[in-house]
């Protein structure tokens, strides 16, 4: 918009005057001046920027315009969900843009340090376009954020969520609820309709012995069998821009193994989720599972277009978004042994908006207290009080001491 007003303006101002006029552009925005390489002219007002230099426009357009590539993806692709899914070709078209190479100059850019007189104006700008609650914020002077990753990783002030206690399992941040419910014939839904293969989502079962035991179907071999006849369940959280970005253990649990999936970083708002199958296991996530309470647990944080980075607070070797050359596929980590987490427990951030998928073996008397398209908060109970016969109990404190046993 601003490119095509000084088309209109030009037309009627002398050359002089337009110089005059970008001489005053320069000395508003200090930083931008800094460019290297740029070229000046000479004018009856002093030297301005010869903006028609190659090398001025390499170092000062391209990487805004890398940036804003993905705003206009996104804009673009979420109007393809009316109803019908990606086709192969328009998967392939999607999957080539140059996503990754547009998400790690945004995160770049965005552990940058910004100047403390603008970050008023660019965090007042994000905060009223996307309707981010900054009373909840720790801070919320503008100006106490140093860099625009900091801004979208803000903590909250103490006390303001509230972790029901009442409810065995709650949820691990602030979100829209895409899907949940449970997984059936190895495959989960991603939202309704839409479903992805849990095998190929979560790698290679080698988590415990149960995987080397004779046959049997993968979603069945992940059971711990803590509870008769127990199922496993999935929920999926998607943050928006406006979200608050940390994620925290949404039971008390036990991570022993960390996996790592470098794959591709597609935007996973709703509209492409409901577009394009198979979303999750074609991006970049760092799966965590363990055991709770009722067997087999794992909680998964599913990169998005533009996150600079996915930080689990327990796992400083986790390196996300990197190039291909510097990262294999697939990574797989033990955690310490040791390792526990209480219901609520800071577990890790985003630096921008994403996904958060958690898949669970409980009983099959397991109910959710959730709607499709709800809006939830760190902490608030997703399910329902589990009654439990006496036998169930005895069986599930014999099975308890065999899994710490071993």
């Amino acid at each position: 918009m601003f490119i095509f007003n000084v088309t209109r303006v030009s037309r009627h101002i002398s050359k002089a005057n337009c110089s005059a006029l970008l001489q005053q552009k320069w000395d508003l925005f200090p930083l931008l001046s800094n460019l290297s390489g740029a070229k000046f002219i000479s004018t009856s007002r002093g030297k301005v920027r010869e903006w028609t230099s190659w090398k001025s426009i390499i170092t000062g357009f391209v990487p805004i315009g890398i940036c804003l590539v993905a705003v206009m993806q996104w804009r673009a692709y979420r109007k393809l969900s009316g109803g019908h899914s990606a086709k192969q070709w328009q998967i392939s078209c999607y999957c080539a843009l140059p996503l990754r190479i547009t998400s790690r100059c945004w995160g770049w850019l965005a552990d940058k340090e910004v100047p403390t007189w603008i970050r008023p104006y660019i965090y007042g700008l994000y905060t009223s376009t996307f309707g981010v609650n900054l009373s909840e914020a720790a801070s919320e002077d503008f100006k106490s954020y140093a860099s625009i990753g900091d801004f979208f990783a803000r903590p909250l002030k103490e006390g303001v969520r509230v972790v029901d206690q009442t409810s065995c399992l709650v949820s691990p941040c602030d979100g829209t609820v895409l899907h949940f419910g449970t997984v059936s014939s190895g495959n989960i839904e991603q939202v309704k309709g839409v479903t992805y293969s849990l095998e190929n989502f979560l790698g290679e079962n080698n988590w415990h012995n149960k995987s080397k035991m004779g046959d049997g179907s993968y979603q069945d071999l992940l059971l711990h069998k803590v509870s008769t006849n127990s199922k496993l369940y999935q929920c999926v959280i998607y943050l928006a821009p406006g979200d608050y970005h940390r994620f925290h253990s949404p039971t008390d649990w036990e991570p022993t193994h960390r996996r790592h999936f470098s794959g591709k970083l597609l935007s996973v708002n709703p509209g492409m989720a409901r577009w394009l199958p198979g979303l999750f296991c074609l991006n970049e996530r760092a799966i965590y599972t363990g055991k709770w309470i009722h067997g087999f647990f794992s909680m998964v944080a599913v990169g998005a277009t533009n996150v600079g980075s996915i930080k689990i607070y327990c796992d400083k070797l986790l390196k996300t978004n990197k190039p291909k050359y510097k990262s294999k596929n697939i990574m797989d980590k033990c955690l310490d042994c040791n390792l526990y987490y209480k219901k609520g427990d800071p577990f890790g951030e985003f630096r921008m908006g994403s996904t958060i998928v958690i898949i669970f073996e409980a009983p099959p008397n397991f109910q959710f207290k959730l709607l499709p398209g709800e809006k939830v908060k760190m902490g608030q109970g997703i399910c329902c009080s589990i009654k439990e016969k006496y036998v169930d109990r005895v069986q599930k404190s014999k099975t308890n001491v065999f899994i710490n046993a071993t």
